[in-house]
């Protein structure tokens, strides 16, 4: 069997000013992306499978990115230029399969569905337009109607935090293998109710997210005909139509049954669609009850949720561990201006800075602090858990830039030169800092950082700081989601 693979991964934030060119982008081509093998990736995942079955595999293009600002139009378009011509060449020579590795939430200047455009493009390549298409994509996708009309088998993540990537890359990869085994090729359908809940309410292992996966994995056990039942969280950052929630099938069945599936998911979200939005602590609340409170204690700041991306260089933590007088804390800023400040200076000397507050007009701005430097990294590092979220997309060696630690008072700060989610203790460690040594450590997430920092905190604190990744939608100022929409709108 021949299959062509091509993988575009980039979670998409339509609310902040920054624009994604092709230099944010890890682009990988042809036996580049072989080469991938053994990373822990989603395209680890499929070329285990495929090594498994003895396919031939046809690599084309694979783009990846960190979650930031829309993307230029030209990185589309260079993708396709890459993939096009394999394409067109495989769907000439002979190809059985086509399979993709996507996030689902990307956004460009000139396309807001790109992943449909993305599969009606390939289907209009004659040669294609039957040919069997899979694939994995992230729990936080936007599901669209024209990604079920050209696709047969996307599989979505299961868990957030997003520990199952690989194997759900896996999975998707062996619902492929039956295809082409059985000769049965499924379709797809979907339903995207009025519902947008934020990052902080997608917790699988909380209430809505819990109850509607229990419900999945039921529906999937009551009829054979269902090969897979996704539920899509929905990314609320992107201005797009169908933003919000939505579930998906896979089915070689009647679409009757298909659609029942559909409509009893949609039945428990709408009943349920309360508890998408969990509360929120004050940090200096939290701060003044430190002397009672088991530690670390977590401050978790979703508002500047790397991962969603936001800038990660707010500073509402920080100077709330000042405020506080805080001594043992730990803060993490992405701020190359600053780390490039810094050149020159050796291990102990010190330097006034303008730390954070740059990349969005939400938070109060630069702290001028006089800073001691205790070391700098080229800020490399390899992830302690490939089941970490980072793995993903970026497979397990990151590069976080250039990158020092700082000491500011009884804070310690780590600046980098590249927004790395706080998804992994590597992160920390390969700077020589260790994180249960620390009273308070912030921590610029919204769920996924779970996996890594849940099992050395005290206890943890969801935190309201300014930052463009807000937990109420109602303060965005989207002009393209489909409207009447819960919470934006009082439906009954």
């Amino acid at each position: 069997m021949k299959v062509l693979f091509a993988g575009l991964f980039h979670e998409t934030h339509c609310f902040v000013s920054d624009r994604t060119g092709s230099d944010d982008f890890r682009c990988e081509r042809g036996e580049e992306i072989l080469r991938r093998r053994g990373d822990g990736s989603q395209v680890d995942g499929f070329l285990e499978v495929a090594s498994r079955a003895r396919w031939t595999v046809l690599p084309a293009a694979s783009y990846t990115a960190m979650p930031s600002g829309i993307v230029k139009a030209n990185v589309f378009e260079s993708f396709w230029s890459d993939l096009a011509p394999v394409a067109e060449v495989a769907a000439r020579t002979g190809v059985d399969a086509v399979y993709l590795s996507l996030h689902g939430a990307m956004v460009t200047e000139a396309i807001e569905d790109v992943e449909g455009e993305l599969l009606a493009r390939l289907r209009a390549i004659s040669g294609l337009r039957k040919t069997p298409i899979f694939g994995v994509f992230d729990l936080h996708a936007n599901f669209t109607e024209a990604m079920a009309n050209h696709a047969n088998g996307l599989v979505c993540y299961r868990e957030n935090p997003h520990i199952d990537a690989r194997a759900t890359a896996v999975r998707a990869t062996e619902l492929l293998d039956r295809c082409l085994t059985t000769r049965v090729v499924p379709r797809m359908f979907r339903l995207n109710p009025p519902i947008v809940w934020p990052p902080t309410g997608t917790a699988t292992a909380d209430s809505p997210m819990r109850d509607l996966e229990a419900l999945a994995r039921r529906i999937e056990a009551e009829d054979p005909d269902l090969w897979a039942v996704n539920v899509v969280a929905g990314f609320s950052f992107a201005d797009v139509r169908d933003a919000g929630v939505s579930f998906s099938v896979i089915t070689a069945g009647p679409e009757r049954s298909a659609r029942s599936a559909l409509e009893r998911l949609t039945g428990m979200a709408t009943e349920l669609r309360e508890r998408g939005y969990p509360s929120e602590h004050d940090p200096d609340a939290v701060l003044g009850s430190l002397d009672v409170t088991p530690t670390p204690v977590l401050l978790v700041e979703p508002s500047d949720n790397v991962a969603g991306g936001a800038p990660g260089d707010g500073t509402g933590v920080l100077r709330s561990l000042i405020r506080n007088d805080i001594t043992g804390g730990l803060v993490v800023i992405n701020d190359p201006e600053s780390v490039q400040a810094l050149a020159g200076l050796a291990p102990g000397g010190r330097r006034r800075l303008a730390i954070g507050g740059k990349g969005s007009s939400l938070d109060a701005g630069p702290l001028n602090l006089e800073v001691e430097l205790i070391s700098r990294s080229n800020g490399r590092f390899e992830l302690e858990d490939l089941n970490s979220h980072l793995a993903a997309s970026q497979g397990r060696n990151i590069d976080m830039g250039l990158s020092a630690v700082v000491r500011y008072r009884g804070i310690t700060i780590l600046l980098t030169s590249r927004k790395t989610p706080p998804f992994d203790l590597g992160q920390l460690r390969s700077q020589g800092i260790e994180p249960k040594d620390y009273r308070v450590i912030g921590v610029k997430a919204a769920v996924a950082h779970r996996r890594a920092y849940d099992p050395i905190a005290g206890s943890s604190f969801t935190v309201t700081t300014p930052g463009p990744c807000t937990s109420d939608p109602k303060r965005l100022p989207y002009k393209r989601i489909r409207r009447p929409v819960f919470p934006l709108d009082g439906i009954n």
